[in-house]
């Protein structure tokens, strides 16, 4: 069993971590740290090193050096003998466990029912009894508006209906942190608008802790405790969004943010 977080502990901290694909250092010794509950957009350009930070959590990239801690516990490494080794993969499953996240693509079963989707997992990764994950994955489906298409397929709804059950699936395993990975960027525009009101509503009903990668600076300053701006692998300028959105001090964001603000 992980250990209890010690109370005012972050629930996630990045102590010097780097990543290189090949000779491309994508992030360069990342000092961050996430709170219980607290609410953090992750803007820049891409390449920024945004996206690798949340798989570096989801375990899906390996950090080049550095450590990652979860609720106290070392992420990639683990502590034998008071020394930290590399994690095997029963360690990574286990602090995974307190970790969800919805991609840019949908990647639902297209075989399985909206119902069966949002079971599975409870199911077979949590060992929920099948009707509790029933019950469950029904109330979470019509909390995202979807409470009529249990039976329907994948490919029988919309992108931004399949991104809402992406959603959901996350959501129902009841994780303390969730990742969205820039979770409109495939959507068409016109569907959008009701997948980040959905997040917003999670936002506002949960105590979860987010980590958001998103392009959408109207939906940072709705849903974000702190914002913070990725260049070149370092975190350039943080704060709250209206610090950084309506007062960026660096000349890299106020370039940055006219791209995306009709007004800066």
């Amino acid at each position: 069993m992980t250990k209890n977080p010690v109370q005012n502990q972050p629930l996630v901290k990045y102590e010097k971590v780097s990543k290189k694909f090949d000779n491309l250092e994508v992030l360069k010794g990342l000092d961050l740290e996430i709170n219980q509950g607290e609410r953090v957009a992750l803007i820049g350009p891409s390449g920024s090193g945004k996206t690798t930070i949340i798989r570096m959590l989801m375990t899906l990239e390996e950090p080049t050096s550095g450590v990652i801690k979860v609720d106290g516990n070392p992420l990639w490494h683990k502590e034998v003998n008071g020394k930290l080794v590399p994690a095997d993969e029963n360690h990574l499953r286990k602090i995974r466990g307190d970790i969800g996240m919805v991609f840019q693509q949908f990647n639902l079963f297209p075989h399985m029912t909206i119902l069966r989707n949002v079971t599975e997992a409870q199911v077979h990764v949590k060992g929920t009894p099948n009707d509790e994950a029933e019950k469950r994955a029904i109330t979470m489906l019509e909390k995202v508006g979807l409470g009529e298409k249990i039976d329907a397929y994948p490919l029988q709804l919309s992108g931004g209906q399949q991104q809402r059950v992406a959603i959901a699936r996350a959501v129902v395993m009841q994780p303390k942190i969730m990742l969205f990975d820039e979770v409109t960027s495939a959507l068409d525009p016109e569907l959008v608008g009701e997948v980040l009101e959905v997040i917003k509503e999670i936002a506002k009903e949960s105590d979860m802790a987010m980590i958001l990668v998103t392009h959408e600076m109207d939906f940072a300053r709705d849903v974000a405790d702190r914002i913070v701006f990725l260049h070149g692998g370092l975190i350039e300028e943080q704060g709250s969004p209206k610090e950084i959105l309506e007062n960026p001090q660096s000349p890299r964001l106020q370039s940055f943010l006219k791209r995306f603000l009709s007004t800066t």
